[in-house]
């Protein structure tokens, strides 16, 4: 039977081999360009969704220069081994790619008069790992498996290097992602909290129910824990706010201490229930539970909570 990290590189195996296959549908969609310095050369970086596409004729120029590097890619392309590698590359990432198509090519290979071009090998078998762009950021590009290979062909040094800065630009993307997701993560905690209590100074009806315990003769189990937390049952709700209550319930716009306490009132009621417990003997201690716990959790998280995203948003980081 599969470990579970097997069964987990299965899985991404299989969404990256999905990606790579719609993604050859439309080359221009979520398309973000990116341009790192390697060795005083200008490398351009394609990114579509979960796969970067490095321009191999960037690369090229530094082993000839501009006027050699279409040439370059061709000599590389012609190879047997290259032609091997691209073949099982596309067998592994592309449903479409054409296996006879290929299989002529690599006879064809090590013969002086067989020549190929980035050009015909994707419109010969439908290959996804190059592409060819013209205009702004034209070239040749290659998905990061292959470019790293071809940067092997050309330059050992060279493509240590570009391994380098290809993980800085990575690492950047991460840490920018990460600040935006923190950022968001703050704002959103800041306005649910402003919102929360916004809603129960202004729309929460009024109850004595935690002081009278007649209503525990008609209750559900549901309302005899919103009673316990929120001091008032589902319906009160909803005719106190009859505009919400068309898409939302009462614990939609529950806190996450009141949650949190909601989830342990539940297990404790069902304690409660085997021990053959009343619902007034029910109430009274789901009650008092509900009123610790609560107290607890907000006394120490309120601002607590605050503080800590924006310390985190204000520290600097490590150079």
């Amino acid at each position: 039977m599969p470990c579970q990290s097997e069964q987990m590189f299965g899985i991404m195996f299989v969404v990256r081999k999905l990606k790579l296959d719609q993604g050859s549908k439309d080359m221009s969609k979520n398309k973000k360009t990116s341009i790192i310095s390697v060795q005083d050369i200008s490398v351009t970086i394609a990114s579509f969704d979960m796969d970067d596409y490095i321009c191999i004729t960037d690369m090229a120029k530094a082993k000839g220069g501009d006027a050699r590097a279409a040439d370059i890619i061709k000599n590389w392309i012609r190879n047997r081994s290259t032609l091997e590698f691209l073949g099982t590359w596309e067998k592994m990432y592309n449903s479409s790619f054409k296996v006879v198509e290929f299989d002529h090519f690599k006879m064809q290979a090590g013969l002086p008069t067989f020549v190929l071009s980035a050009k015909q090998w994707i419109e010969k078998t439908n290959a996804i790992g190059l592409y060819v762009q013209a205009g702004r950021y034209g070239g040749t590009y290659a998905h990061k498996d292959i470019a790293f290979e071809f940067g092997s062909a050309i330059s050992p040094v060279f493509k240590l290097y570009l391994l380098k800065e290809y993980q800085r630009l990575k690492n950047l993307e991460y840490d920018q992602q990460k600040l935006e997701w923190d950022a968001k993560r703050f704002l959103s905690k800041t306005n649910y909290l402003i919102h929360t209590d916004a809603v129960k100074k202004y729309v929460l009806p009024q109850s004595d129910y935690t002081k009278q315990t007649e209503w525990l003769a008609y209750a559900d189990e549901a309302d005899l824990l919103n009673v316990a937390l929120f001091g008032y049952t589902a319906k009160q709700w909803r005719q106190a706010n009859s505009e919400l209550a068309k898409k939302n319930n009462i614990r939609d716009f529950a806190s996450i201490n009141e949650l949190t306490v909601l989830s342990n009132l539940e297990t404790h009621n069902a304690e409660l229930i085997k021990e053959g417990k009343s619902k007034e003997e029910r109430f009274r201690i789901l009650l008092e539970i509900a009123r610790c716990q609560i107290s607890i959790l907000d006394e120490a998280d309120k601002m607590k909570l605050l503080n800590k995203e924006a310390n985190n948003m204000l520290k600097p980081k490590d150079s």
